[in-house]
């Protein structure tokens, strides 16, 4: 599995890329694989203001829904319109073609772990 050392990472599988004051948020590697085949990613929160660790989306795949959690506290400015139409970028390019938002940070990256706490977090 692939975790990239420049990004930051959360217990509920999300990835965070910081870019001065704003940050792009997707579901790890880890997490894509755990899912299975993503067939629906569904975020309505653009233009709010969404605190972490609240749900800002669900993604959907062959078997199950699950909730995305807000890593950082900010303002959801965009989400990865690529995702309606190939909702399996977030499976074949989790860190690259299949980020979901991207946001205005507002809140802490206190929170977050480094590639390698999460290595240990889900024993990779």
């Amino acid at each position: 599995m692939n975790f990239p050392e420049t990004l930051l990472y959360t217990k509920d599988h999300e990835w965070v890329r910081i870019e001065g004051d704003t940050a792009y948020v997707g579901i790890t590697d880890f997490a894509q694989k755990e899912l299975g085949d993503i067939v629906y990613v569904d975020i309505s929160t653009v233009g709010k203001t969404v605190n972490e660790h609240e749900v800002f989306g669900t993604v959907e795949a062959v078997k199950t829904v699950s909730d995305l959690f807000m890593p950082i506290t900010g303002e959801v400015l965009e989400v990865n319109a690529k995702l309606d139409g190939s909702p399996e970028s977030v499976n074949n390019d989790p860190y690259g073609d299949g980020w979901m938002i991207k946001v205005k940070v507002t809140g802490s990256t206190a929170g977050l772990m480094s590639a390698a706490d999460y290595k240990s977090l889900i024993n990779a």
